[in-house]
C-alpha cells in the first residue's frame, strides 16, 4: 500500500449537549458497587470526589460541589428507598470532554418523582434537589427502568474550564 501523503488534520467537533435522543459521548466510565447501607453514602461521595481528581481537566469548583451533593443524595435515596430489594447500589460516572454524568442504579422497581417544595415535610426533598442542581447548572436529569426491572437515576453537567479541585 502506498501512502499519498498525510491526511488533513480534522478539527474535533464539540460534544452535544445531552437530550434524551442524543446522548454525549465520554472519554472514560468508572463503575462501582456499593453495600446499600448507611455508610456507603460518604463512601461513594468520597470515590467520587477522588475520581474527579485523579481524572478530570480543570472543573469548575461549583460543578464539582454540585455533583458530589447529587451522588449523596442519589445515594441517599437508594440506601433508605430500595434496599429492601436492592443490598447493592451501583455508581457510575461518565467523564468527556464537555460533560459529566453520575448515576445510581438500583434494583427496586418503583420509579420515584421529584416532591415539589413542601415547607411542612423535613424529608423527600432529595430529588427535587438534584433536579434543582441539574438545571443551574445547565444540565439534565432523569429516571430510566432497567432490563432486570431496576432503574438507574442520573444527571449530567456540563463541564467549564475552572480551576482545578483544592
Amino acid at each position: 500500500m502506498e501512502s499519498r501523503g498525510s491526511a488533513p488534520a480534522r478539527t474535533p467537533t464539540p460534544a452535544p449537549a445531552p437530550t434524551p435522543t442524543r446522548p454525549p459521548t465520554y472519554d472514560g466510565v468508572w463503575r462501582f458497587t456499593a453495600p446499600a447501607v448507611d455508610v456507603s453514602v460518604p463512601q461513594a461521595r468520597h470515590a467520587v470526589r477522588d475520581l474527579l481528581k485523579r481524572q478530570c481537566a480543570p472543573i469548575r469548583e461549583d460543578v464539582a460541589h454540585g455533583l458530589l451533593l447529587i451522588v449523596s443524595e442519589l445515594v441517599t435515596n437508594a440506601v433508605r428507598h430500595a434496599a429492601l430489594l436492592s443490598p447493592e447500589v451501583a455508581v457510575e460516572v461518565g467523564i468527556g470532554a464537555e460533560w459529566i454524568r453520575v448515576s445510581v442504579e438500583d434494583n427496586h422497581p418503583y420509579r420515584p418523582k421529584a416532591l415539589e417544595s413542601d415547607a411542612a415535610r423535613t424529608g423527600g426533598r432529595g430529588l427535587l434537589l438534584v433536579r434543582e442542581i441539574t438545571r443551574e447548572a445547565g444540565g439534565t436529569c432523569d429516571v430510566e427502568h432497567t432490563a432486570n426491572g431496576g432503574k438507574i437515576i442520573w444527571a449530567a453537567l456540563p463541564l467549564r474550564p475552572g480551576p482545578p479541585l483544592p
